[in-house]
Formats: structure tokens, sequence, C-alpha cells
């Protein structure tokens, strides 16, 4: 059984920084693409960012590009986002997501995705 669990959530000022982390485990043997993806109270959920497994290809959506930074470390089955210049519209709930199907692709449509985690708030005060 799959498990992801973010962690890495808080308060943080605008233009502060966080750094969100997903472990992933179950299935240990298996490879998987990341996405990160947002939802704020009574927005639907977006799409933030995504990796694939060898870290090659990577995909951000244009609202958080040159601020956030996806990475992964497989050897301790964990993807990062590390989120620089926050900005108060970055307040929401970040989920993780992983897709064991096509490990190496990266797109941003949740249904691509086949396991979640239970999010990590994230408030960003202005």
């Amino acid at each position: 059984q799959v498990q992801l669990v973010e962690s890495g959530g808080g308060l943080v000022q605008a233009g502060g920084s966080l750094r969100l982390s997903c472990v992933v485990s179950g299935r240990t043997f298996s490879r998987y693409a990341m996405g990160w993806f947002r939802q704020a109270p009574g927005k639907e959920r977006e799409f933030v960012a995504a990796i694939s497994w060898s870290g090659t290809s990577t995909y951000y959506a244009d609202s958080v590009k040159g601020r956030f930074t996806i990475s992964r470390d497989n050897a301790k089955n964990t993807r990062y986002l590390q989120m620089n210049s926050l900005k108060p519209e970055d307040a929401a709930v970040y989920y993780c997501a992983a897709d064991y199907t096509l490990a190496e692709t990266v797109a941003g449509t949740a249904a691509k995705y086949d396991y979640w985690g239970q999010g990590t708030q994230v408030t960003v005060s202005s």
C-alpha cells in the first residue's frame, strides 16, 4: 500500500520561504513521477509543479515559475518543493501526488496521479 506524507507547511510572511517534503512509502521498488498541487478555500485544486523519477523533467505552473523548485531524493523516497518569495496568493493546502504508471512523464493533470497525500497547510501573511 502506498502512503504519501507531506510536511513543512506553516505560517510565513510574504517574501519568505518554506520547503515542503513528501515522503513516499510502499511499493519500494517502483518508480513514480511526483506532482504538487494546492487548494485554497473556495477554489479548485490547482497544479503547482511536477518532477519525473529521474529528475530530468520538471514542469511548473506559470504562477510559481522562478519562485518554486521541485526536487527529489530517490534514496530517501522523498520529494521536495522549495518555495521562495511567497505571496499571500500562495496560501493553500499543498498536496503531493504520485504517478506509478508514467514515471518519466510530467503533467499538471490531477487524473494522472494514482496516490495522494493528506496535505499540509501553507499560510502567507501580508
